[in-house]
């Protein structure tokens, strides 16, 4: 919700470009993990054979292990650098962590192109690999937390898109995996094309950002400090209930009152001045933690049951029909294309409805249920594999598990997202009638 007298976002440029934004900051991820095959081919030291981006090498002759490392060295970073970038924002500007992380992860990616070309042992191929990954998430967290400090600044329809573009990323990258297999041109030019599409997808991503100080209505949210935006937190305050009562949610009436009647043109200036410093204030971290410790933690189990299959169990399932046009599609279109898809959607069935709530039983035991993917993926047909047996060997079996498994991900995730604002809200001072 804009005020009426902000700059209009004349062909919704602004928004268009927090969505490229959006697509561009999981592109990196999306297309390492995608490739997943290729490496393991490359790793096995079959650069120059025609199934580089289709066969799935990984089994009893994945020596290095490699869907456990990219796992860890990519989340790990990201976990670390997110907390730095905490302190990073009070002594590197703005501009040089956004651009210049996305230098670096174009360079990086460019890097990854060209080792396409390059004949390397497998160890140092491993290496450059596993550093790449490394520094590729690196700057990928420094970058996604910037860019949502940003969206800070701005009315919420923009952080919205944002995370659209996010969503869109995984679907990007396995569509661009399958067209790169189905071009018939031999291994290495498809792989080629397959890395070079997310450096022309970061390069736009830079040229959207570096275009966003010459938009008026940019410019007019982006120069906006936190003290000189009272009305601001009115707006929030204003969308949090209307979306209460979207999501059939009642509202008491002597709560949504006063709450409701939010236009900045009829609130008298006597009682924003009364309220202003009172709404100012900011809560200590431990306050806001402990009304909503449980959400934050059904958030931490759900990413946990996650990445802890996806995509490094996930990705060994193969097709148990003969080989094949359908063996050699099976995992890019059932892992990473269906699980991508599915997220997306469930994500966005939280527009529609938010069930459980946020004092419902039912969201913990939804989320610890999660927990019984994990068995039904490791018992699903998986080759050359000794020290589990095969349970599910249909192919059906992963992708039902699959559905499940990628919509209560994406449904879980947004839900979690959605309550913990309001659980602050609901249990804090913030929607006390005044």
């Amino acid at each position: 919700m804009a005020r009426e007298d902000s700059p209009r976002d004349s062909y919704h440029l602004v928004g268009i470009s927090f969505f490229i934004l959006g697509l561009g900051t999981l592109l990196p991820w999306n297309f390492f993990i995608t490739a997943i095959p290729y490496f393991q081919a490359r790793l096995a030291g079959a650069n120059g054979t025609a199934e580089t981006l289709s066969t799935n090498h990984t089994g009893s002759t994945d020596t290095y292990n490699f869907n456990n490392w990219v796992t860890l060295l990519s989340q790990l970073p990201l976990l670390l650098f997110t907390l730095l970038n905490s302190f990073l924002y009070q002594c590197i500007p703005e501009v040089v962590r956004i651009l210049g992380s996305l230098l670096a992860i174009l360079l990086l990616f460019v890097l990854t192109a060209v080792l396409v070309k390059v004949d390397l042992s497998p160890g140092l191929f491993f290496s450059i690999t596993m550093a790449s990954v490394w520094f590729i998430n690196s700057f990928c967290a420094v970058l996604q937390g910037s860019l949502f400090g940003q969206l800070g600044t701005m009315p919420s329809t923009y952080s919205t898109l944002f995370l659209s573009g996010q969503g869109l990323a995984g679907i990007f990258a396995a569509l661009a995996m399958l067209m790169s297999m189905a071009s018939g041109v031999d291994a290495q030019t498809s792989a080629l094309g397959y890395f070079i599409t997310p450096c022309v997808g970061i390069l736009l991503s830079i040229v959207c950002y570096l275009s966003l100080p010459h938009l008026e209505f940019a410019q007019y949210y982006l120069a906006k400090k936190l003290s000189q935006a009272p009305a601001q937190e009115l707006e929030t305050k204003a969308e949090l209930l209307q979306a209460d009562e979207k999501n059939g949610i009642p509202i008491s009436p002597q709560k949504a009152g006063p709450a409701l009647d939010l236009d900045l043109e009829k609130e008298p200036e006597s009682e924003l001045e009364l309220d202003g410093p009172q709404k100012s204030e900011k809560p200590s971290v431990f306050v806001v933690f402990r009304k909503i410790w449980l959400t934050a933690l059904c958030l931490v189990l759900v990413f946990t049951v996650t990445l802890s299959v996806f995509p490094a169990i996930t990705a060994m399932v193969t097709s148990s029909t003969s080989p094949g046009k359908w063996s050699q599609f099976f995992n890019p279109i059932c892992c990473f294309l269906l699980f991508n898809i599915m997220d997306w959607l469930g994500r966005s069935l939280t527009s529609y409805f938010l069930w459980p709530d946020e004092d419902s039983r039912l969201l913990p035991l939804l989320v610890c249920l999660r927990f019984l993917f994990v068995p039904l993926f490791m018992l699903c047909h998986v080759p050359k594999r000794v020290r589990l047996p095969t349970i599910f060997w249909q192919d059906a079996y992963f992708i039902t598990f699959m559905l499940l498994f990628a919509i209560s991900n994406g449904y879980l995730v947004s839900l979690t997202m959605c309550l913990a604002p309001r659980c602050y809200h609901m249990r804090g001072r913030w929607l006390e009638p005044s």
